[in-house]
This record gives structure tokens, sequence and C-alpha cells, in this order.
């Protein structure tokens, strides 16, 4: 975690990243300055590696190339076997599309007179921890073996693993 307060300049906005009791400080500093002035405080997660999405679509898109299918097709499909998800209940009057990117019905039910249509929704690789990750690539991984796509070695993920751990201070 860092350990040091810096304000560092993005897009026209600044930002902090530091320990409360640096930034406490800060903020009472600012207070002397303009007490008007509003800040946004939210807890500090570093974003994972790219590699490690990087590498799961690598080995998605090999695993289409080899069944010949559409590599999003692959991508649904690894989430739903490997991926994090949740159960929402809509209206069945309700188009899902414009809502969920990767969702699949699963059940319909009638409650008080009104039809609701039961759906599993998925959460998208990039949007997960590196725990998270490591559980999604490992089944990506385990796919790939099994229709004799070269993967890294057992070693070589182990050390991915503990990268993306490092790097996302979770976990």
């Amino acid at each position: 975690m860092p350990t040091s307060v810096g304000v560092v300049m993005k897009k026209e906005r600044n930002f902090m990243i530091g320990k409360a009791n640096k930034l406490i400080t800060y903020l009472v500093g600012q207070l002397e300055i303009n007490k008007d002035k509003e800040f946004e405080i939210k807890e500090y997660k570093p974003k994972r590696s790219r590699n490690s999405n990087n590498y799961a679509w690598s080995l998605i898109t090999k695993i289409a190339d080899v069944l010949r299918l559409d590599k999003e097709e692959v991508y649904l499909d690894m989430l739903k076997h490997y991926g994090q998800s949740e159960m929402v209940s809509v209206l069945s009057e309700i188009d899902v599309k414009g809502y969920f990117k990767y969702y699949e019905k699963v059940g319909e039910t009638v409650l008080n007179g009104k039809e609701f249509s039961h759906y599993k929704i998925f959460k998208g690789s990039s949007e997960y921890n590196s725990k998270e990750m490591a559980i999604f690539i490992d089944g990506v991984v385990q796919e790939a073996k099994q229709l004799d796509i070269d993967t890294i070695t057992p070693v070589e993920l182990d050390k991915l693993k503990q990268m993306w751990k490092e790097q996302t201070y979770e976990d």
C-alpha cells in the first residue's frame, strides 16, 4: 500500500493516494485555504494487471479457433463455468438486454399476479479481483489443455497469480 500522500494531476483533476492520517492532515490544511471546496474520498484499489485479462483472452481466442466458434461465445461459456455471477428477478415485460451484457434466463415465476423472469448475470472478467481472476484463469487453462492448446507452466501461472495478487493489494 502507498505510504505517502501525493497530489497527482490526471485529466485536469487532482487526486490523492495515501494513509488516512496523511489524508486528514491534508484536508485540514485545505479547510484553512477554502472552506467551500468539496472532496470525494474512496478506498484506493489499484487496477489488476492487464496481463491476466490478456492471457485469458489469448486462451479464449485459441479455444474459439479450435472449436470454430465466436470468441465472445466461448468467453460467455467460460464466464458461466468459472466466472462470478448473481441471480436477479425482473418483471418479464422488461427487456434486460440493455441492462446486462452477460446473462442467461434461468426461470420464471408468477407472484401476486405479476410474471417475473429470473436471470443469472455474469460479471465480466475485467471487473474481477485477483482471487476471482485466478479462479477464472484456472478454468480457462483447464479447458485449453483439454483441447491440447499450449498454456504456460503451472509454475509460471503461480508466478503470474502472485504478481496479480501483489498488484491489487487484495486477498
